[in-house]
């Protein structure tokens, strides 16, 4: 008795005859659908249909499967449709997974590349900043922060990046707790001073220590935010006085601040509103 031929795994026949890189139209647009409907604080059918450019009767046939999984709600009071509870839980997974050193990798090796300085990344706490990540420059004069330092808000420029865009009754708070201690000459020790330089950061979208904590060097941060807008962490490049002059201060805070806004991306989190 012949014995029957072995299957073939992985893809299907017909999907020799396929593009690879074309898109299953349906799944595409479904997910139009689930956009449209995350961006939104609920939509009519008509409204659905139309920004996702979908036929009507289409869009409800997927709204009905999405619905069935649980990725789509129905108000049926007001007809409008919701993004559905299973989103979160699907959300969730990409959370699990999302590790805020290996997002900032890349942005990290590219500030170096583009400044010649060292770049670092920093996350929030109660009241101040901890080092957890760091691409050294291959200068012999650098910035080095070993993993695990901290810094306070005032005295850093990811500190000062994060504090400028948290609630005013947060920061009396952190201030409250641990002052504004002097380290140098440059230290920002008053209250009226720190508060007029957080304006001009929330203004330009980095902040810079300008040898506010250890003589000689300086620092330009930007902030790194979640999925509520929240400042959570922080990017910058320090390095010596001599080279971070202001014209290359001028010239590396929009690369900080623009690393930083994609390391946010990459974090699925979402700048402040203006």
């Amino acid at each position: 008795m012949l014995s029957p031929a072995p299957r073939r795994r992985g893809r299907p026949r017909q999907a020799a005859q396929e593009a690879e890189d074309a898109p299953l139209q349906s799944l595409d647009r479904a997910m139009a659908l689930l956009a449209e409907l995350a961006e939104a604080d609920g939509l009519t059918l008509t409204e659905l249909a139309a920004r996702a450019e979908i036929p009507t009767s289409t869009a409800y046939r997927m709204l009905l499967t999405l619905q069935r999984r649980g990725l789509a709600e129905f108000e049926g009071s007001a007809q409008l449709w919701f993004v559905g509870v299973e989103t979160f839980r699907i959300g969730s997974a990409f959370l699990r997974r999302r590790k805020l050193a290996e997002r900032g990798r890349g942005p990290m090796q590219a500030l170096v590349a583009a400044t010649g300085e060292t770049a670092n990344l920093a996350v929030a706490e109660e009241d101040g900043v901890v080092f957890v990540s760091q691409v050294e420059t291959h200068e012999a004069i650098r910035a080095f922060f070993r993993p695990g330092t901290r810094a306070l808000f005032h005295a850093s420029g990811i500190g000062k990046a994060i504090l400028a865009h948290r609630p005013p009754a947060q920061v009396a708070a952190s201030l409250k707790r641990t002052g504004l201690p002097r380290f140098t000459d440059r230290t920002l020790t008053t209250l009226p001073a720190l508060l007029a330089d957080l304006a001009e950061v929330r203004a330009r979208g980095y902040a810079v220590d300008d040898e506010e904590r250890n003589p000689g060097m300086r620092c330009v941060g930007a902030a790194i935010f979640n999925e509520f807008g929240e400042p959570v962490a922080g990017l910058s490049v320090s390095g010596p006085t001599v080279r971070m002059t202001e014209a290359a201060i001028a010239r590396f805070g929009p690369l900080v601040r623009d690393a930083a806004a994609e390391v946010t991306r990459a974090f699925a989190g979402r700048a402040p509103q203006a």
